[in-house]
């Protein structure tokens, strides 16, 4: 009769006996597998958050000559397997490059413009497995940009125009320019000579105050003067 076998194989392929537990490499590539699995997932929401203008792409740098592991929204043209870029190898020399590089330039292959990000992932032994990188097409916002720039531009030659207002003045708008305007001169409304309460009528009248619905009694009342002068003090 056979002896029993006393070894057997773990989920890692690692030969293993009876009792035995796995090594410190076999448990760390293990979570390194495991924490790339899990990524997967974020690149596939992501790129999925913005379909048609984001590519995702999920770099694994334990294997720099086929470091492209997974592609969502795929805009570069590039494949699974390919190689690592300058980035991914730049954080497999040096575990000190910098984990996060966000909005830089970029190009993809045929010429449009993008925005990218790259995130280097470490393992718990601090060295860089993987690098998730975005990169926004912006080619396809450039004219959005253009438009939305051109609707909300002003002509500057009617830079001083500033009769026209598009919202009522309330009560209690004018009572906080008049006391602010009083208080620049140490006084109170009703204490401003009559000059200062002309300018300050004329002031109102060119801000738009008098639009608001019963402006020339509001003013007269918190000036202490009459209807008539505060149209008066207009002229």
């Amino acid at each position: 009769m056979a002896a029993e076998n006393d070894t057997h194989t773990s989920q890692d392929g690692a030969r293993l006996h009876d009792g035995q537990l796995p090594g410190p490499a076999v448990s760390e590539a293990s979570d390194d597998e495991h924490l790339l699995t899990e990524f997967e997932k974020v690149a596939e929401g992501l790129g999925r958050m913005f379909p048609g203008i984001c590519e995702v792409v999920l770099h694994d740098l334990r294997d720099p000559d086929h470091a492209i592991r997974f592609i969502e929204n795929n805009l570069s043209g590039r494949e699974v397997g390919q190689s690592a870029t300058e980035l991914g190898l730049a954080r497999i020399r040096d575990p000190q490059y910098p984990s996060v590089i966000q909005n830089y330039a970029n190009q993809f292959p045929d010429g449009r413009p993008a925005k990218s990000t790259s995130i280097g992932i470490k393992n718990a032994s601090g060295q860089y497995i993987a690098a998730l990188c975005l990169n926004l097409d912006i080619s396809t916002l450039s004219p959005i940009t253009l438009t939305l720039s051109n609707l909300v531009a002003t002509d500057p030659e009617n830079r001083d125009v500033s009769l026209e207002r598009l919202r009522d003045r309330s009560r209690r708008e004018l009572r906080e320019v008049i006391e602010a305007a009083a208080a620049e001169r140490s006084t109170t409304p009703r204490a401003l000579p009559r000059e200062g309460k002309r300018e300050l009528v004329r002031r109102l009248y060119e801000d738009g105050y008098f639009d608001a619905r019963n402006a020339a009694q509001t003013i007269a009342d918190l000036l202490g003067i009459s209807r008539a002068s505060v149209y008066s003090y207009t002229k």
